[in-house]
Parts: C-alpha cells; structure tokens; sequence
C-alpha cells in the first residue's frame, strides 16, 4: 500500500512538472542484463562496471567521532570541492564528475552516515545536522579548511546546513535537483519515511530490485523512477549502491527516519547573507522534487548565480550528465 502511495504521488507529481578514470559519460552500466540491450547502453553498462570495481579500489576510510567515513578522493592543489550524493546513492554517484574535475581541485566524495559504506558508530546523529557535524570533522582530518559544495537530492539539505553553520568553509555552492525549505521532506518521500519507520523499506523496496535488476530499471524502479536513461544502468551500479544498504538496514533506516523533521525550516534568512556564489541545476522532469524548489532556491540565497532548468531529466541526472556538471562547477569556481 505504501509503495503505491509513493508511486502514484510519484506520477501525479510528473505530470505536474510537464503542464576520465572514472569517465562514465552517462550514469554507467554493467555487463548484467545486456541481452537485447542498445549498443549505446551496453557500452555504458561495460564502461560503469570498470568505474564500480575502480571506485571500489580507490574507497578508504576515515575515523570519525561520528563513525568510520567511507571516502573517495581524487585530484590535488590547494583548493578543494566536496561532493554530497543522494539516497538510495552514494559517493559512487559523482564518479563522473570527480573524473572532469580532479584536474581542478581536490575532489573528496564521502558516503552519508547511514548510507554507501560509512560505519556510523552507535550513538551517531543521522540526521542533516549530525551529516554536516561529520563532515566539518572529515575536513580538519584531511586538513582541509574551504571547499567548494556539489550537492544533490538530501545532500543538498546537508550542503545548505552546511553553508550557513560553516560559512567561512564554504567557497560556492552547486546544486542540483534537492530539498529545499518548502519541500523537506518532498511529499512524494512520505510514505518512504512511514516505511522505514517500520523497519521495512530496505526488505520491501531495495531487495526486490537487487534480485532482478531489470525490474529495477523498470518504470516503477529506481531507474525509471529517478534516471532519464534507465536501460543505462548497469547491474553493478544497483550493486554498488543498494547492497550495503540491504547488508545493513538499520542504517538505512535511520537515516531515513531523520529525514522526517524539516531541517531547513528557518532557513531562508541565513541564505540570504551568505556571500558564497550559488548555482541551481534543475532537472524538470524530476517527479520527486518539483519545479517549485527551483522557483524558491532562485531568490533564496545572497549571492545566486541563477537557474538553470534542465528539461527531460529526472532526480539523478548529475549521474548522467557529468559533463554538464563539470562545465557548470567551473564557470561557478571561476566567479568565486
């Protein structure tokens, strides 16, 4: 019943909206499923299985008082940017874009507590305030003291918490499709919320799309739900992402449950003095996060760089597009 309820709000919110090493060029895909797949998407099914196992190599971990952070890193210099995925994702989501960057800055892509491969210990706070804690500590123990923020879907609320509790550590700020003061959490989120406060979302949701990854790119999957390109995928790429979270559901839960509370209520006054260059990227085929969140981030922060409304592309098209990220991540450093 729940998952009906978000699948509809899901729909009906659609319709609204239409009245290098790791160089994936689209979100990758694995060998898994490829009969009678396009050439074009079995290509980046091979591509993203190579990216997998090389994120996997590159991943290390860094003690925290929160717990044990799960990191990738790539790039060197003096300047660095800070990239914050999205749920059900992890740091794997911005492999392309670290790709295109890394030449730039020194790319630091960590998983949320709860989610991806971090290890939060037993009396972390899992919610955007504790994510925000977290990685401020991550950052003194790679001594590293400003970054540029990239951020999308929850990671965008970290990344605005982070920008007004953290103003001094924070160059610019790059956004995609996220929650915002009036969509936190999305509606459409709700009844995933109930779910996990139950303890089921992971055993309900996320194991039937690891046993047949077809039915995870299907419309009512995680890919077509939340990818434009959802023949794309790769197995590897729902392996990479959800079996950590099925291995260890209590996590997941946790990070979910937190998600209830509106985390940005009040934020808006504290956007508006900060001084750091914002970019909005919007996806506007997004069923999750509506238009409205692009209109309100428009005229939400001090320093805005603008909009930009992407048509066609749904919640995790930073995944697909990395070149578009990348291009916009360097004009926005460029003005900071």
């Amino acid at each position: 019943m729940i998952r009906r309820s978000f699948l509809k709000a899901a729909a009906a919110l659609t319709a609204m909206t239409s009245a290098g090493r790791f160089a994936s060029a689209a979100p990758g895909v694995g060998s898994g499923g490829a009969v009678g797949v396009a050439v074009g998407d079995a290509a980046l099914r091979t591509e993203a299985a190579r990216d997998a196992r090389r994120w996997q190599a590159a991943r290390r971990f860094v003690a925290t008082s929160a717990g044990r952070v799960a990191v990738v890193e790539r790039g060197h210099g003096p300047q660095a940017a800070l990239f914050l995925h999205g749920l059900p994702l992890n740091s794997f989501q911005w492999r392309g874009a670290v790709a295109r960057l890394a030449p730039h800055r020194r790319c630091i892509a960590p998983d949320f507590l709860g989610l991806g491969h971090s290890e939060p210990a037993p009396d972390a706070k899992l919610d955007p305030e504790g994510q925000v804690a977290m990685l401020a500590e991550l950052l003194d123990k790679l001594g590293i003291d400003k970054v540029d923020l990239v951020a999308s879907d929850s990671g965008g609320a970290v990344a605005q918490l982070f920008l007004v509790l953290h103003p001094e550590r924070a160059r610019s700020l790059l956004l995609a499709n996220c929650d915002t003061e009036i969509d936190c959490p999305p509606p459409a989120m709700l009844p995933v919320i109930e779910l996990a406060k139950q303890g089921k979302f992971a055993q309900e949701w996320l194991e039937p799309w690891l046993a047949d990854k077809d039915k995870a790119r299907s419309p009512e999957g995680l890919g077509g739900l939340c990818y434009a390109r959802p023949a794309a995928l790769a197995d590897e790429v729902f392996e990479t992402y959800l079996r950590p979270l099925v291995d260890h559901p209590q996590r997941l839960h946790g990070y979910i449950a937190a998600l209830e509370r509106n985390a940005l209520h009040g934020i808006k006054p504290a956007l508006k003095t900060s001084t750091a260059p914002v970019r909005v990227l919007w996806g506007m085929a997004d069923g999750i996060f509506l238009p409205r969140g692009a209109d309100y981030l428009e005229q939400a922060f001090g320093n805005s760089k603008g909009v930009r409304r992407i048509e066609g592309s749904k919640l995790f098209w930073p995944e697909e597009r990395p070149d578009l990220i990348a291009r916009e991540a360097l004009a926005l450093w460029r003005s900071a």
